[in-house]
Parts: structure tokens; sequence; C-alpha cells
């Protein structure tokens, strides 16, 4: 197995987070093996002990993220594999059925309208291109240029054939926190639903489900320090929803297939302990991202991508994006990497294409500038040391021929 050094320098966070003492400890009482396993380690939809074991144990998982999400109730919990299912699960179950539901109402024979917008995640713009397809209407609204998407701008597009708007809670890539309240209740007042992709934001920003009043939400476990391949989707009380994953009924009905249980339990433990330290670790992050920020602007051929005023809690308190003149991104991640960082030039999904980055053309970035991207994500295990050795190793990466 390929090792890496103990002292490498991890800031690529928003990719995913390294797993957290509180996910092991959670998980490790699911992976003894043979007969020890039957305690926990059950199918949680089997009636025998083994079973009721692992479903009592599922279920005061979803009552503990509840709570940590501000849901109103534990079975507006669905656990899926992931943000990506979750996103997909939301943005088409919710506009298919939403039409349905319109078309039923007396609506009769009208194009359905969701609107979503430029700078999501391709989770997000990938089913919306599919309900394109199927014949509903997209529209994309594009964002300011410091990232956000604006409520007028919203209001402007909504018109009395909308049935969903799905606009992410923060971007993984230049950090800008969307106004999602106010999103949603615009949206409520056209007669719409609001999905929120809140993967970036949770254990970053404030997170209550009830106070944001979106009708969907979905999450990422590794994202706070949990497993991959896990996540969930929030889904409010009697909305319409057509399940994505269908087969065996698992998850009340709303997304089938047997569940992980000790990628949840690991999941819930990560975001506990994330939503408990939030305030104190975001003031932390914040103070690491303002002088980074300082420093790579201060050097020549750099620039910051959005302008983020010292302090600001408009922007995520962990990511700092720059754009990096006569470079390519690529370029960059593997000089820093030759140093001992970890770094991106924006969302790992997309890592592969020599495409520029969908969220700065959305920005007004030219492709030139966009190919010198690199984003700095940190998180729980950064130290003030950590950002202080990057900005040494900065003007080497810059400075090599």
């Amino acid at each position: 197995m390929p090792s890496v050094a103990s002292d490498y320098v991890y800031l690529d966070y928003a990719a995913t987070a390294p797993l957290c003492e509180e996910a092991a400890a959670a998980m490790a009482p699911y992976q003894v093996p043979g007969r020890a396993n039957l305690a926990v380690g059950g199918n949680a939809n089997s009636l025998h002990a083994p079973g009721r074991a692992a479903f009592a144990a599922l279920e005061d998982a979803r009552k503990s993220l509840a709570r940590d999400l501000g849901a109103r109730r534990p079975d507006e919990i669905v656990f899926t594999s992931g943000a990506t299912e979750a996103d997909d699960a939301a943005v088409l179950g919710l506009a298919q059925a939403a039409a349905a539901a319109r078309r039923r109402s007396g609506a009769g024979d009208f194009t359905p309208h969701v609107i979503t917008t430029a700078v999501e995640h391709d989770a997000v713009l990938a089913p919306a291109k599919r309900l394109e397809a199927q014949g509903f209407r997209v529209t994309r609204l594009a964002p300011n240029r410091q990232g956000f998407i604006e409520v007028r701008a919203l209001e402007a597009a909504l018109d009395e054939s909308t049935v969903l708007v799905s606009v992410q809670a923060a971007n993984s890539e230049v950090g800008s926190i969307q106004p999602i309240a106010e999103l949603a209740r615009a949206t409520h007042a056209a007669g719409a639903l609001f999905h929120t992709d809140a993967v970036q934001a949770l254990g970053k920003a404030p997170v209550n489900l009830q106070e944001l009043d979106v009708d969907a939400a979905s999450f990422s476990a590794h994202k706070v320090g949990g497993p991959k391949g896990v996540g969930a989707l929030y889904l409010r009380s009697r909305i319409p929803f057509e399940a994505y994953a269908i087969g065996g009924g698992q998850e009340s009905g709303r997304r089938s297939g047997t569940q992980n249980v000790a990628g949840v339990a690991g999941f819930v433990a990560a975001a506990h302990a994330a939503v408990e330290a939030q305030e104190l670790e975001a003031a932390r992050l914040r103070a690491l991202r303002d002088k980074l920020y300082a420093a790579l602007s201060a050097t020549d051929g750099v620039e910051a991508t959005v302008d983020v005023e010292p302090g600001s809690a408009d922007f995520l308190p962990n990511i700092v994006h720059v754009l990096v003149s006569g470079l390519e991104s690529e370029t960059l991640i593997l000089r820093f990497d030759m140093q001992g960082f970890g770094v991106s030039g924006g969302s790992a999904c997309s890592s592969h294409s020599l495409e520029p980055s969908h969220v700065l053309r959305s920005l007004g970035i030219d492709a030139d500038r966009a190919h010198g991207a690199l984003r700095i994500s940190m998180g729980r295990y950064t130290t003030e040391a950590d950002i202080d050795a990057f900005i040494e190793a900065t003007a080497k990466s810059l400075a090599w021929n």
C-alpha cells in the first residue's frame, strides 16, 4: 500500500476530511469479526435479535442526527450512500412528484419549471439536466461576482409553473454562503419546494433545518470526518417525493437498500462532534483563513478569487481560493505535493477535467486565469504551524523553473 509521510500537511478538507476519533470509536464495535459481530452487525430489517439490535442502533443514530440538524422529526432523516445520491434523489424525486401533484390538482398539461444555480455541484446540475431531457424547463441562476445568488434574481425567475428550487448552502470552491432562509421564503411564497445541498456548510456554518425552512437538504459523512459512502437526505414531513432508489422499501420506502449501520454510526458521531464544536472551530479556522489570504494576496502573481473581508462570516471559514498567473492548477498541485502539502484546484469531483471550473466561469473569470486556480481548505487537524509552513512553501512553488 502506498504510504504518505507522517509530516505531510493535508489542506484539502473540502474534498474530504480525515476520519475523526469520534467516528472511528463509534464504528469500532461493528468491525469485530465472526460471532462477536452479531451484537451489532445484523441486517437492520431482520426480525431476529441481531436484526433488532442493528435497527435500534440505526434509529438511535437517526434521532441524534435529527437533533443536530434541527429537524422536526427523526423520520425526516433518510440515510443514503452519500451526498451525490441525496442530491440526485432530492432533485429528481421532488421535482417529479411535485409536478405530478400539480397535474392531479388541476394544473393540467403544463411544463414544470425547476430553478437551480450555475455554481451548484455536479450532483445537482446533472439531475437538473436529466429533468430537462424529460421535458422540464430548467433555469440556472448566475451568481454575482462574489459567488452569491441574490434573492431578487430568484424572485424574477419564479413563476406559477415552478415546482422546485435547489440552491447550495455554501460553495465548495470559493466558499460563498448563500442566504438560504431568504431564498426558501421567496420560493415558498411562489408555491414551490426548496432543496439545499448543505454538504460544505455542515460543521462550518450554523445549519438548523427548521430555521432555514427548507423542504429538503443533502449531507455527506466524509466532509465532517465520517466515513466515505454514507450520507443523508432530509425530507420535510408530508412533502411530495418520488423514491429514486427502489427495491426493498427500506427507509420507509424513500431509499431502498440495506442500510450501512456501521457507516451511519460513524457519520452521526462525526456530525455531532462537528456541530458541537462549530462555533469555536469556525472562529479558529476563520483566523487561519484570513492570515493565509493576507499572505497570498501579498505575493506577486497571486490574487484572491473573491473579496473576503477579514472576519467575514459570509464565506466559509475554512476555504481560501486564489488565482495564480503563469501556472496551471495541475502544476501547482504537484509542486506543493512534492513539498509535502496537499491542496487542490477546485472540486475533487472534476479534478481530472482539463476544462476550467464551471464555478469560476460563472463568476466571469476568463479561462486563462481560471486555469491557475488554487484552493486551500482547512479543517479540524489544521494548525497555525501548518499554515505558516504552507506560506513558506508558496514562494518555492511559484519560483520553481
